[in-house]
Order: structure tokens, then C-alpha cells, then sequence
């Protein structure tokens, strides 16, 4: 085998065979943003290369019978934003989506690359994992669907086994009075990592009381973080100040976070906090404008 092989599979089969296959070490690329990188940088030296865009499913949006999503692992940004059915469903998952790089890199980059890079900045994941979203994955054993925040297990590493990737991200059905939003904390104006990240999807009642909520954080610990308390602290409220300070304590004390040159472990928790309180109430305007 060459240093370095590149094959475009059109089947899941042999896409599965392919990487199960692999005498070395072998890579899936969906977009390429993050590989690319990796291997120009020597951080990665793959022997193959499994370009998941040829499998029929792998790119695209589309809507299954019960009217949730099915997005192909290998679909971009700039797909998402262009699908008006899903921005109006989902519109805090498509904004997470599309802070990920520059223009050009919203044509490329594809939300189950930026998942299975597994980085606890990714900024497409926590909004993912606040709607409760699942991820199909296909292997040598078949195919399994698991709740998309068991997919990172640390930083740069997976759970995904030998043969196995992720083809389709799955969103649920879209209730009634239901509104979710994504906001993250950068340095920069754009085009940076998120030092944190909050993802806040939740649930009214005819009264406008929340009673369904979920809440995610990015950056604060080795994977994305799915905050029951945070989720559970907005139940039965509508979103006032007693519910988001409950909110605020909840997802402090749920960071498990680094200090680094970006941000400190006490900067990184107070912002959890502030950024879980703003996506809450874009969130429950959200919902309370949605029929």
C-alpha cells in the first residue's frame, strides 16, 4: 500500500470494508478541515483515507416520517443554513454549526467530522446534545444508534471501534412551543475556539411554563457536558430570575474545566453560568414565538 491512499466509496459496505481493512492506520474524512490540518501538521499520519461524500445519505437533509431530521455525517455548514425547514425547527443547532470557520470553511466543514474530532470546544456539539440528537453508526457489526454525546469519550478520542463510522446524525421531532439556542464565548470577534460554550433546548406548556428542558457546555470538561441539574432547574419555571440563578449555580458546578492561555478555570465556570442564563431566554423566546 502506498504511504497514503485515497479512495471515495459508494456504498456503506464498502466503506466499512475499507477501513476495516486497513493495514495501517485509516482515516474517515467528511469535510477535511480538521484531517487535512492534522496530517499537514504531522499530528496524524494515515495510510488510508475513506471519503464518506459518494455513499448516497452521507450529504444532505431530509426529514423522516415521525418529522425529525436525518442529516448525513459528511453534510457542511453552509447546507444546514440553507435548509429552511431545519433552521426554523432547530435553530440553535444551525447556529453552532455555523461558527465553525470561515466562509469557506462553512462549505466544507461537516457536522460529523467536527462531532468525532471529538474537541471539547466543538461548537456544533453542544447544541446537538441539547436537542437530544443521535448519531447512526455502521460498522463490520452492523449498525447501532447512540445518543450523540457518547460518541467523544476525551479529546481527540471516540468511541467509535475499528471499521465502525458515524453516517447520519438524527434529530427528534420538533414539539410544539419549543425553542432552542447556542451561544459561546470567544476572545476574537470570529473564527476562534470557543473558551465556553452553552447550548440550551427546552419545552412550553399553553401557559408558557417550560417542561421539558436540556442543557449542554462546551470547553468546560474533556467532552461535552449534558447538565441534568441545569436541564432540571428550568422545569415547571418560566425562565425568571429564581430559575435562572438555579440554571447559573447548576452549570457552575458542572465544569470540570483547564486553565490554559485562553481562559482560566474560574473565568471558564463564572462564563458557563452567564452564557447558560442568555441561551436559556433566546431559548424560551424562541419557544414562546413558535406555534
Amino acid at each position: 500500500m502506498a504511504q497514503r491512499d485515497y479512495i471515495a466509496p459508494t456504498s456503506v459496505e464498502a466503506a466499512v470494508g475499507a477501513l476495516a481493512g486497513a493495514g495501517g492506520e485509516a482515516r474517515v474524512l467528511g469535510g477535511g478541515t480538521d484531517l487535512l490540518v492534522q496530517i499537514r501538521g504531522g499530528r496524524v499520519k494515515p495510510s488510508l483515507i475513506v471519503d464518506l461524500k459518494a455513499i448516497p445519505g452521507a450529504v444532505g437533509v431530509r426529514q423522516g416520517p415521525d418529522g425529525g431530521f436525518i442529516i448525513g455525517a459528511a453534510t457542511c455548514g453552509a447546507v444546514l443554513a440553507e435548509t429552511a425547514a431545519l433552521v426554523r425547527a432547530w435553530p440553535g443547532v444551525v447556529e453552532g454549526a455555523n461558527l465553525i470557520g470561515s466562509t469557506q470553511v462553512q462549505g466544507r466543514a461537516s457536522l460529523g467530522g467536527n462531532l468525532c474530532n471529538a474537541s471539547p470546544a466543538a461548537d456544533s456539539v453542544p447544541g446537538l446534545v441539547a436537542a437530544r440528537a443521535t448519531a447512526v453508526v455502521v460498522g463490520p457489526g452492523g449498525q447501532r444508534e447512540v445518543p450523540v454525546e457518547a460518541i467523544p469519550t476525551g479529546p481527540g478520542r471516540t468511541s467509535l471501534a475499528n471499521g465502525e463510522f458515524v453516517m447520519e446524525i438524527r434529530l427528534p421531532p420538533r414539539p410544539a412551543k419549543s425553542g432552542d439556542a447556542y451561544l459561546r464565548f470567544i476572545p476574537r470577534t470570529e473564527m476562534d475556539i470557543a473558551v465556553v460554550g452553552a447550548a440550551v433546548n427546552l419545552t412550553l406548556d399553553a401557559a408558557g411554563v417550560v417542561t421539558e428542558a436540556h442543557v449542554a457546555l462546551g470547553a468546560v470538561a474533556p467532552t461535552v457536558l449534558l447538565v441534568a441539574d441545569a436541564g432540571q432547574a428550568l422545569v415547571g419555571s418560566k425562565v425568571d430570575e429564581a430559575a435562572l440563578a438555579r440554571l447559573d449555580a447548576a452549570a457552575r458546578a458542572a465544569c470540570r474545566p483547564i486553565s490554559d492561555k485562553r481562559g482560566t478555570v474560574e473565568f471558564r465556570t463564572q462564563i458557563a453560568g452567564v452564557l447558560a442564563r442568555r441561551a436559556a431566554l433566546i431559548a424560551y423566546r424562541r419557544a414562546s414565538e413558535r406555534a
